[in-house]
């Protein structure tokens, strides 16, 4: 099994805190009169080293006692500065400038105190204030280096953002303007159609005539075609839901269907795009339904899992189950609708008889509908 990200941070951090013990504590046994507790006090300031991500003040004060007490204690050489030297490193790193310098000069301080000759104190002295400089100004180098690439990131992130703005603010400018195209052009044909359709019928029963059929069939259908270029109209001026499922249910039974609504598992609020979609796909469904299915009794389930939900429309009308559904722009809608969130859909002719719509979405579902 792959390790996560915390666990090997962790196992790092435990590695090196070893590795630096085992450097002093190799130093420490070249050392003649070098004692048990000065190794307890090796151990101790050097694997406190492992926990400096979650606490690098309670890091720094223990490794410099246990180190300035094993330095007062053995008098040993430079390397024993190892363990201060990270901690102070991890605190300059993390913004505790000011412990970090008061760390090193109390180490320093017990590091003169142990009486090497004179020669001996400015050589290995001015070597730990170097050691201890460079531990500073990497820390704080790191930190600044952090901040940037968090900046980095965040301008990145606001610039992705901007950038998908603008894409949606250009996809809804151009619905409008195909919204205001369609209307110029076809409302006022079809408008024209009807009312010249509306007008020879009107004449026709006036004068005691018999209606021909095409001119009824014309009427008809230039009223379907302006309420579903209405409808069409409405979508492409704005692609968010205006209500839910359950309202889309009761409409739908206003209109003279037979229409069942079924929840089960944990309801909750969905993301934009899961909630647009599901809204799209019922509307959808229950709009084929209608047209479709004839006199028939429709069930919309929504099914919520831990992670996933999934819609059910089915209806017991007359679809032919031999028959091959030839994909209208409906269901390829609601087909680019799913896809695009991760999910799956099935719609086919039911075994018994009717029609099924079955989609399943992912509610950590990514990427925008269409």
């Amino acid at each position: 099994m792959e390790l996560d990200q915390v666990t090997r941070s962790r196992l790092a951090d435990a590695t090196l805190a070893v590795v630096v013990g085992a450097l002093v504590a190799t130093a420490a046994a070249f050392d003649d009169g070098t004692a048990p507790v000065d190794y307890a006090l090796i151990a101790l300031g050097s694997l406190a080293l492992a926990a400096y991500r979650s606490a690098p003040r309670a890091v720094l004060a223990v490794a410099t006692t246990a180190t300035t007490a094993y330095v007062l204690h053995a008098h040993p050489g430079a390397l024993s500065a190892l363990p201060v030297l990270g901690a102070v490193h991890t605190a300059a790193r993390v913004g505790h400038r000011g412990l970090a310098a008061a760390a090193s000069a109390v180490f320093l301080a017990g590091y003169i105190a142990t009486g090497p000759t004179t020669g001996e104190i400015v050589e290995r002295v001015a070597l730990l204030v170097g050691w201890f400089l460079c531990a500073l100004v990497t820390g704080l180098a790191d930190r600044n280096w952090q901040a940037y690439l968090r900046q980095t990131e965040q301008r990145a992130l606001e610039a992705e953002r901007t950038r998908e703005e603008a894409a949606l603010r250009r996809a809804g400018e151009e619905r409008l303007r195909i919204a205001r195209e369609l209307h110029d052009s076809l409302t006022h044909s079809i408008s024209i159609v009807k009312l010249q359709a509306g007008v020879a019928v009107h004449l026709a029963r006036k004068r005691g005539e018999e209606v021909p059929p095409a001119l009824l069939a014309i009427q008809e259908a230039g009223g379907e075609a302006m309420r579903e270029l209405r409808a069409t109209l409405e979508v492409l001026r704005t692609d968010e839901p205006t209500g839910t499922p359950a309202l889309l249910v009761e409409r739908a039974r206003a209109a003279g269907l037979a229409v069942e609504l079924r929840v089960t598992g944990d309801e909750r609020p969905l993301t934009a795009t899961v909630d647009r979609a599901a809204y799209r796909i019922v509307q959808e469904a229950l709009t084929n339904a209608a047209r479709h299915a004839g006199p028939a009794k429709v069930i919309v389930q929504l099914d919520y899992t831990v992670g996933e939900l999934t819609i059910c429309v089915d209806d017991d009308g007359s679809a032919d189950r031999t028959r091959t559904p030839t994909p209208g722009i409906g269901l390829t809608g609601m087909r680019e609708r799913v896809v695009a969130l991760g999910g799956t859909l099935h719609a086919a002719p039911r075994a018994e008889g009717g029609f099924s719509v079955r989609a399943e979405l992912p509610l950590d579902g990514v990427g925008e509908t269409v």
